[in-house]
């Protein structure tokens, strides 16, 4: 399963890296008398509404996807962890006074939170990475502070703080090593929940703008020729799901490992 996602998500990247040189169309270059042209040895996946080439648009729309995710897990995994470590490290009301703040913002569902943060910011590929950062630090807070509860009983957590180590040196060079491989497995499940996050941003028209191609708008823009030319969603719709599959097989194979409750 480990090999499944790894291939997929590296063919992805790939494939993201070299569209440029793959495809010998421009994502943006419109031939409108053959728009929603069917699939053919020129033009692989065929043209859209306006006549772009689809091939082109996905490989950029993969940059899109892959640069979102990987923004949102870095930002929302630093913001977590120190949070988590913070609040399982002191304790007391400094882990109260986080705890529920993690509390408030997970009884909110996620991605309508993401929506009424980017309406009121606005539209743009900034705005969405920190909306979907906004909700997605507390997972990785909620998963380090309960490696920081544990970790601090340890004994050698205990002889540094006894040998005069300050609180800062303690969490950061002793208690997050301890998370860092949960934290690994969270980060990859992580990247396919803001790809599909920002696909669905991108299809409600509050994510990346038009003319910079997004899967999400490609599937909106082939909604209204689900019949006639069903190739401007299938692909789009394939993308998506391969890409999160890839992530998803990626991450539960990183956590059987990782995890000393599945190893045999």
């Amino acid at each position: 399963m480990v090999r499944a996602g790894l291939i997929i998500v590296l063919v992805t990247v790939l494939a993201a890296v070299a569209g440029p040189f793959l495809s010998p169309y421009d994502s943006t270059a419109q031939e409108l008398a053959r728009r929603l042209e069917a699939p053919s040895l020129a033009h692989p996946f065929g043209l859209d509404e306006l006549g772009r080439d689809i091939l082109a648009r996905l490989l950029e729309g993969a940059r899109i996807s892959l640069m979102v995710g990987l923004a949102v897990v870095s930002v929302s995994s630093t913001v977590g962890k120190l949070f988590g470590s913070i609040a399982g490290y002191f304790g007391g009301r400094i882990d109260d006074l986080i705890s529920r703040v993690i509390d408030v913002l997970m009884a909110f569902p996620g991605i309508l939170l993401a929506i009424a943060l980017v309406a009121v910011l606005g539209p743009s590929l900034t705005n969405v990475v920190l909306a979907l950062s906004v909700i997605g630090w507390v997972g990785y807070a909620r998963l380090v502070r309960g490696q920081a509860l544990r970790a601090r009983e340890f004994e050698f957590v205990q002889a540094a703080r006894a040998c005069g180590a300050s609180s800062a040196r303690i969490v950061l060079r002793h208690i997050l090593p301890t998370a860092f491989p949960s934290v690994v497995v969270q980060a990859t499940l992580g990247m396919a929940g803001a790809i599909i996050a920002e696909a669905a941003l991108s299809f409600l028209g509050l994510g990346v703008q038009p003319p910079t191609p997004s899967w999400g708008t490609m599937l909106d823009a082939g909604r209204a020729h689900l019949f006639d030319a069903p190739h401007l969603t299938v692909f789009p719709g394939l993308a998506i799901a391969l890409l999160v599959l890839g992530f998803n097989f990626l991450g539960d194979g990183l956590r059987d490992r990782v995890d000393p409750k599945m190893v045999r």
